[in-house]
């Protein structure tokens, strides 16, 4: 699959991208819906064995140019076991990661474990922030203190890492549009080289969700869109480009390891419930350990929505995630690997973006502009039907 995306125009998707999904957390957020478990010293290292298993089923599969390691809590593990984690994906990589990130909760980050992410070569840290409210993070069941995350930050900084990045939340219950406004200012009053600043999304059957569905207060469409602009303006006025919807960087920056996956590059998944595409197709590893070491120990992974990665697929998928980002896609490469598409639908429906302010397209490049970014979900949704539209038979 790596030639259709070497296809597009920028230099991030030539990468290849490996992702860790490392299924440990001391206590559930509220609002949290991943595969997580709570870490014992024998689940550890069961989970170790494990991962070095997949990587062997993987191994000799090409270069890979980009880790990510989330979770879950990353910062849970101890030194020792990032240590040999390090080892492993260094080893399966062949050479050093153009970028390696790691997902740190700022009751995790220690100076033993910075040390030791250091040490195997982790150039990037996403510190998980969300807010700088003490109301907030108890609203959504956050276990740190704003005094935690400055100490941290600190001592992220102080480690030495190439870049840092502070992952926030908006349309919080009980959240105004001031404090949205504070947690941004008390974000960029510490200098990160990139901010993610997410919507909460509400999974179903999560603590949050079954209490919101009680009637305990929710956002409603408006007031998202209210304080996306806003975000949008105040990070701008700071330096900071936005690059996607929900990202945001000084120069020299960006993640490539996301950007990869938004040009619908290829990437491993690695550890329970991890998600890969590679090779032709694309689905995830079961959300169970002792079910994923039990399957690796056959020789097997990856049994859940096992789908075959058609170009027609891979170009739907392109322009959906594509249209994320500020620069827009390049739909020309994909109407040259994906002929099987009947692209006059898609034509026509960005050419009523266009007519509704929503788009700009310039030869075989569309963009959305900003009133169209805050509509990209349902873009999204709309470009999917044209392209299940063209698929059905006349």
């Amino acid at each position: 699959m790596s030639h259709l995306a070497t296809g597009q125009d920028n230099a991030e998707a030539e990468t290849r991208g490996l992702y860790l999904h490392v299924p440990f957390c001391a206590k559930t957020c509220d609002f949290c819906g991943f595969y997580q478990t709570t870490p014992t010293a024998p689940l550890i290292r069961k989970f170790l064995d494990g991962v070095e298993k997949e990587l062997g089923i993987l191994s000799g599969r090409g270069p890979v140019s980009t880790v990510f390691w989330g979770g879950g809590t990353p910062g849970l593990l101890p030194p020792e076991a990032i240590r040999r984690l390090g080892s492993l994906i260094s080893g399966f990589c062949a050479s050093a990661p153009a970028e390696w990130s790691v997902e740190l909760a700022p009751g995790s980050v220690h100076p033993e474990r910075l040390a030791a992410l250091r040490e195997i070569g982790v150039t990037r840290v996403s510190l998980g922030v969300q807010s700088f409210s003490p109301g907030l993070l108890e609203a959504i069941g956050r276990p740190h203190t704003v005094r935690q995350v400055e100490t941290v930050y600190a001592r992220i900084r102080e480690a030495g890492f190439s870049s840092v990045n502070l992952d926030l939340m908006f349309a919080l219950p009980g959240q105004t549009e001031e404090a949205r406004a504070e947690d941004v200012r008390r974000a960029v009053s510490l200098h990160p080289d990139h901010l993610s600043t997410y919507c909460l999304t509400l999974e179903e059957d999560t603590a949050l969700w079954l209490r919101l569905a009680k009637g305990a207060g929710g956002f409603s469409r408006e007031a998202e869109a209210i304080h996306y602009e806003s975000t949008w303006r105040q990070l701008a006025e700071c330096g900071y480009e936005q690059y996607e919807v929900s990202n945001f960087a000084r120069p020299g920056h960006r993640c490539r390891h996301n950007f990869n996956t938004w040009r619908m590059g290829s990437w491993y998944g690695v550890g329970p419930s991890a998600a890969s595409q590679h090779d032709g197709w694309r689905g995830s590893n079961v959300a169970d350990l002792d079910a994923w070491t039990e399957g690796l120990s056959r020789g097997f992974r990856a049994d859940r929505d096992r789908v075959a990665t058609t170009p027609e697929l891979l170009a739907q998928d392109a322009l959906v995630f594509g249209l994320r980002l500020n620069d827009g896609v390049d739909t020309g490469p994909w109407r040259t690997v994906s002929p099987g598409v009947a692209w006059k639908r898609v034509d026509e429906l960005v050419g009523w973006l266009e007519e509704e302010g929503l788009a700009t397209r310039r030869g075989d490049r569309v963009w959305l502009t900003e009133r169209g970014r805050l509509l990209a979900d349902a873009i999204g949704v709309e470009i999917m039907e044209a392209f299940t539209a063209e698929a059905a038979p006349v």
